[in-house]
């Protein structure tokens, strides 16, 4: 039986993952996919991490890893069914096997947030993307619509104006809602053109998007850009499959969870961009990871005081 199994290998799993080690917790790290780092993976610069201005997500996602490799922490690539609460130990269901532990740190993050649109789904992956980094070299010398007013959209209008000869950059208010210093770097680009007050209602092409028809919500009027891609950065939404009849979730799906990271179940935590927090940001994710394990070994240390008593 471990001390914990962490489920999620993002910025806050790897986190908790070298604190667990550093505590001499017995631990394994369920990672749903081969490679470690999360979210940050898909990020192109990372300028406000502490001490590496500039990072990659890439380079940065692994350099967690290997600090977790280098302390000696077990990693298995599984998707996880489910997690049961059995009073004093926990069961973690995967599709190969069923895992026990005194506790879990869910850290599975959440995921990019659709448009919901006609075309969307058509031509995702043929001009539809959610990855500027990922996706931008593809679109060198075309033109493209960026989708939102956070600081990833900015980021992502900036990244690809790097390379594209045109980025709308498409928002529904009358102002963007991401840092001053990112608006003021978007705003000052000659390649991208702000659109506000503005929705994209369809995407349109033939094998690969060829327009997008956008509505202008103050004017009241459609109009229809040529495009060949749509890159769309509205938001996430938390990846709470195996928390949602498991502890409690606030009205958009986060678990319910403070800085300790304790949620409504004993011996269950809850890490990183999955629980309710103002801030979703790589150092709130990695700060999530050390209190998790504080909160985590606060449990065992009770736990093992009832049992002797």
């Amino acid at each position: 039986m471990y001390d914990v199994v962490i489920i999620g290998s993002g910025s806050a799993g790897l986190s908790a993952a070298i604190y667990a080690a550093r505590a001499r917790l017995d631990t394994l790290v369920l990672e749903a996919a081969p490679m470690s780092g999360g979210q940050i993976l898909n990020t192109y610069e990372v300028d406000n991490y502490p001490g590496i201005p500039g990072v990659s997500g890439f380079e940065l996602g692994q350099k967690l890893r290997e600090h977790a490799d280098k302390l000696g922490i077990k990693f298995q690539t599984s998707g996880v069914l489910a997690v049961e609460d059995c009073g004093n130990y926990k069961l973690v269901k995967t599709k190969k096997e069923e895992i026990e532990t005194r506790t879990v740190i869910l850290a599975t993050g959440a995921k990019h947030r659709k448009l919901e649109v006609p075309g969307e789904d058509q031509f995702t992956g043929a001009g539809v993307s959610y990855c500027a980094t990922c996706d931008g070299a593809f679109f060198r010398d075309k033109t493209v619509a960026v989708v939102g007013g956070g600081d990833v959209a900015l980021e992502d209008a900036i990244f690809l104006a790097r390379g594209c000869a045109r980025v709308y950059l498409i928002h529904r208010r009358d102002s963007f809602r991401g840092a001053k210093v990112l608006q003021e770097q978007a705003l000052s680009s000659e390649k991208i053109v702000p659109l506000y007050d503005s929705e994209v209602k369809e995407i349109t092409g033939n094998d690969t998007v060829e327009k997008i028809l956008v509505y202008n919500n103050k004017k009241k009027i459609e109009e229809e850009l040529e495009v060949n891609g749509v890159f769309i950065a509205v938001g996430i939404q938390p990846e709470n499959q195996l928390a949602a009849s498991l502890t409690a979730l606030d009205e958009q799906g986060y678990i319910v969870a403070g800085e300790d990271c304790v949620t409504s179940v004993p011996g269950i935590f809850a890490a990183g961009d999955i629980r309710t927090k103002k801030l979703r940001q790589v150092i709130t994710a990695a700060a999530d990871g050390a209190n998790a394990i504080t909160s985590v070994e606060d449990y065992l240390l009770f736990s093992s005081a009832e049992l002797r008593t």
